[in-house]
């Protein structure tokens, strides 16, 4: 279970309380009464404990369990050890998800100023918001309700930031739009100088960046990602999008809707990317692309092209996920290939 001295759970549930907030059906022993005190894994879950089961590698578990309720998906309920009620749904992960959430829902600040904190009399305020010790708050800038600010989080001149966001500590944001319900972890930098420069003989000539970032609600970003400001046009975080730590985006790069970035991927000036696309980890992609909705591609493929709506690539230059598997087996057997 879950460490108390980090995190407490705002339990109980009865099960009837969590099907309801899931749209799960409830089956097996169906004790729609059971009241749940904590979640936990299959294997060490106990008869007051929630628990799930979404990967059939863990279906042994599922019956060796005794997790007083669980998520499963319908077809393997017969894998249930009698006495345990079940929360049917067809995304037992999803459902997990949301159950747990419940739970432990993300903890807040209290409402008020550190005595530490260096704010502007001209910044713009909203109801409830909270700010960490240390924390600067430059000219202008405008915070929405309930919206809580890290320690040693600066926010700069001018930056706008909606309603229920959580800033985490040691933010930097400058030349920024943030939406509402916007989480940023600890470390992230959003606004900072795109890469821009003309170059002769003589030198590096920096290109002043002149744009923006704009960040749509929803959005996660993760630990010491950094996102450049545009350099005429701006950097856009599409609303709902989520990013995972140490990520960089470069100038003028737009983001759709719902996007998915993992772990030190990368984005190149000016590229686009359409609705929902999936990034895997240590994906670099050059400048001036466009990558369509829904397009998925495999940790560390290098993207030098247009990639179309829909598809999954790889490898390095990036292909169809069939053909780099293709191209893999052979040079797989090229290399291995005795001498004749």
């Amino acid at each position: 279970m879950a460490d108390p001295r980090f995190f407490r759970a705002v339990g109980p549930f009865t099960v009837a309380e969590i099907a309801a907030t899931t749209g799960a059906e409830i089956g097996g022993a169906g004790n729609a009464g059971l009241s749940l005190d904590d979640v936990g894994p299959l294997e060490t879950a106990g008869p007051r404990h929630l628990s799930f089961l979404s990967n059939v590698k863990y279906a042994e578990a599922l019956g060796r369990s005794e997790a007083g309720a669980a998520f499963v998906h319908p077809s393997f309920a017969d894998r249930a050890p009698r006495g345990m009620t079940l929360l049917l749904s067809a995304n037992p992960y999803l459902a997990f998800a949301k159950a747990a959430s419940r739970f432990y829902p993300r903890p807040r600040r209290p409402a008020g100023i550190a005595a530490s904190a260096v704010v502007d009399p001209t910044a713009m305020l909203g109801e409830e918001v909270s700010i960490g010790h240390h924390a600067v708050i430059e000219a202008g800038a405008e915070i929405g309700a309930r919206t809580q600010i890290g320690h040693n989080t600066v926010i700069g001149s001018g930056t706008v930031i909606g309603s229920d966001c959580a800033i985490a500590d040691n933010v930097t944001l400058g030349y920024c739009l943030i939406g509402d319900r916007v989480t940023l972890f600890a470390g992230v930098r959003v606004g900072q100088d795109g890469f821009g420069f003309a170059s002769d003989p003589s030198g590096h000539v920096k290109i002043p960046q002149l744009g923006r970032v704009l960040i749509g609600d929803d959005v996660e970003i993760g630990a010491n990602t950094t996102i450049d400001r545009g350099a005429g046009p701006d950097t856009v975080i599409g609303a709902g999008s989520i990013i995972d730590n140490l990520v960089q985006i470069g100038h003028n790069v737009v983001l759709g809707r719902g996007c998915v970035m993992a772990a030190q991927a990368g984005i190149s000036g000016s590229t686009k990317l359409g609705d929902f696309v999936q990034l895997g980890g240590q994906v670099g992609l050059a400048g001036h692309l466009s990558i369509g909705t829904g397009a998925q591609l495999v940790a560390q493929s290098g993207v030098m092209r247009d990639i179309p709506a829909g598809v999954v690539y790889a490898g390095t230059p990036a292909v169809p996920r069939r053909q780099w598997l293709r191209q893999s087996a052979i040079l797989g057997r090229l290399a291995t290939k005795k001498d004749s």
